[in-house]
């Protein structure tokens, strides 16, 4: 359940004047964001990818997006410094921004998208073909948008040797807003209110640039929606790396109130939960004025991540491979 942000155009387009404000740090200029094809074991998975200049990454920062949505929802270009892409690489990580299968260059072998668990597998796969040829640092913290957040949480459940540091998860919850016979379908996206909220929380440009990102949902996503407050208490349950949850002000898909939430916290083996609320904000934030606090709060969390680790004793860190089979602690 998503909506627009900047076309994942040529990369020459998005190199294009760049400001100071795209990059949180001193330099000279902003992070360059270019289209990558990824390999997951014969599926093609097309994308977004942005890199420190001067520094191997810290850990890999991995977006999914929602319904009918494409990668480009995490590099809005509607105003300087609302891409997730560009202020996380100029904080010194990777961010890689993935069309999830069916959508973007896999939509034409995989016309009616993948269940949510041959999607997890999937996108493993992806990130050991990104690992095998790029440093990923400490290795990769997963960031999912609404139905890319089920995806996020999957990814944590199904762990098969891909070091995973953290989840962090906007636009999706356990307790509908809405009935299920509400939720968009084959046919559209459903009310655009609900995408959005209100339209002041949004820049101008954000619907233009969007456009051109609106996708087709595939099917198999369409018939698992309604059966997503069921399964994830047993997602839930599997989940053993921290995992934080964001809900905007003015999000109308999902309830976040008492109740809800401690449902939403109940099941959850992770060794850390944390739950946000944030103003001025509706379901789509990564495309609102709010983009930037709220891409900052990721990374923050990011960080908590990465110093329990460095807080963990030597024995209880895992080795991760690295390009040409090289391994090192993390």
């Amino acid at each position: 359940m998503s909506r627009p942000s900047a076309v994942a155009a040529p990369s020459t387009a998005r190199d294009s004047a760049p400001t100071a404000q795209d990059a949180p740090t001193a330099q000279d200029s902003a992070p360059t964001v270019r289209d990558i094809v990824l390999d997951a074991d014969g599926v093609q998975l097309s994308g977004l990818l942005a890199e420190p200049a001067r520094q191997p990454p810290r850990a890999v920062v991995v977006a999914v997006h929602g319904s009918g949505m494409r990668a480009g929802y995490f590099d809005s270009r509607a105003c300087a410094g609302l891409s997730l892409l560009a202020t996380g690489a100029g904080l010194g990580y990777t961010v890689l921004s993935v069309d999830r299968p069916g959508y973007g260059l896999s939509a034409d072998r995989l016309p009616e998208g993948l269940p949510l668990a041959e999607q997890a597998r999937v996108l493993h796969a992806a990130l050991a073909s990104f690992a095998a040829a790029h440093p990923v640092g400490a290795g990769f913290f997963v960031v999912g948008h609404s139905n890319g957040g089920k995806l996020a949480l999957a990814t944590a459940a199904h762990e098969d040797g891909t070091r995973l540091l953290g989840v962090d998860v906007s636009g999706i919850g356990t307790r509908l807003a809405v009935t299920s016979d509400q939720l968009p379908g084959l046919a559209g996206h459903g009310d655009w209110r609900r995408h959005w909220g209100a339209l002041r929380l949004y820049p101008p440009d954000a619907f233009r640039l969007g456009r051109a990102l609106v996708s087709p949902v595939p099917a198999a996503e369409v018939r698992e929606a309604a059966a997503w407050p069921r399964a994830y208490p047993t997602l839930a349950a599997r989940i053993r790396i921290p995992v934080r949850f964001t809900f905007a002000e003015q999000e109308r898909w999902w309830r976040f109130d008492e109740e809800a939430l401690a449902e939403l916290r109940r099941p959850l083996a992770a060794p850390k939960v944390t739950v946000d609320q944030l103003p001025d904000a509706g379901h789509n934030i990564s495309l609102g004025w709010a983009a930037r606090t709220y891409h900052l709060r990721v990374l923050g969390f990011l960080e908590e991540c990465l110093l329990a680790r460095d807080a963990a004793p030597p024995h209880l860190r895992t080795p991760m491979a690295g390009p040409a089979g090289q391994t090192r602690q993390t």
